[in-house]
């Protein structure tokens, strides 16, 4: 699918897997609409062809706004890579008792509600444009996480919120294929986010040793690439590509 003179929209898009994959697509010509929290996009890069915009993905009226202001960009909507996602631990019984719900709930609401609320409404603008030659009319890509299937101790929240995001992978790709419509989603292992940024060089040296090959932490730029595969590749739908360097992770 071609992305030069169409519209863009990237979840998360002012740092880490976000910054990078929105910086690619504006590179391939497309006009990106980044959205994050109005906090984040205050240290968020200046990129040509990237327009930011303050949303809060679980907030239905604040992605309807921010779909509407990339869907009247003057060029067609194609393109959607949801990268926004929170990832704090608790044990489900730990030494201060019980998983908080509310904890639970919050990170569940803005990794696996905040896709899908991105997902369906930026599907409705890009299903009301025209198809190309083939078909077409756009790619929505969205991240889960290895913990999908490796989730560790202290992983239970944000493990079921990324299981839940492979589980919505082959339903809305079927779902939207009437509508020239593909779903994929990328499932990284350990990659060099600001979520890192607080650890120790030590810890993150630890972390590096236990990826098979190459024995290192992913780059967000290796996310970007592999989201531009997925633009590209017009057969590639209703699956999930794992991106960790073979990486099964240990319970701890």
């Amino acid at each position: 699918m071609k992305l030069d003179n169409t519209a863009a929209i990237v979840t998360g898009g002012a740092s880490g897997l976000g910054a990078a994959t929105a910086a690619a697509l504006a590179d391939r010509g497309a006009r990106v609409f980044a959205f994050d929290l109005p906090a984040a996009l205050e240290d968020a890069p200046a990129v040509s062809g990237v327009d930011y915009v303050a949303v809060d993905v679980t907030d239905e009226e604040q992605v309807r706004a921010g779909v509407a202001q990339a869907a009247g960009a003057g060029v067609p909507l194609r393109t959607v890579v949801n990268c926004a996602g929170v990832g704090p631990s608790m044990r489900i019984l730990g030494k201060k008792g019980v998983h908080d719900l509310g904890f639970y709930a919050k990170v569940v609401s803005v990794n696996l509600v905040g896709t899908f609320n991105v997902l369906a409404v930026a599907s409705e603008a890009i299903a009301a444009t025209d198809a190309d030659e083939h078909g077409q009319r756009g790619v929505i890509v969205n991240t889960a996480s290895i913990a999908a299937y490796d989730g560790q101790v202290g992983q239970a929240a944000y493990a079921s919120s990324k299981g839940g995001i492979v589980g919505l992978t082959l339903p809305a790709a079927r779902d939207l294929a009437q509508y020239g419509i593909r779903v994929m989603t990328i499932a990284p292992g350990i990659v060099e986010t600001p979520m890192l940024a607080t650890v120790s060089e030590e810890f993150r040296a630890g972390l590096a040793a236990g990826v098979p090959f190459p024995a290192r932490l992913g780059r967000p730029e290796e996310y970007a690439q592999l989201a531009m595969a997925i633009v590209d590749h017009d057969y590639l739908n209703g699956e999930v590509i794992r991106m960790d360097g073979a990486l099964r992770m240990a319970p701890r």
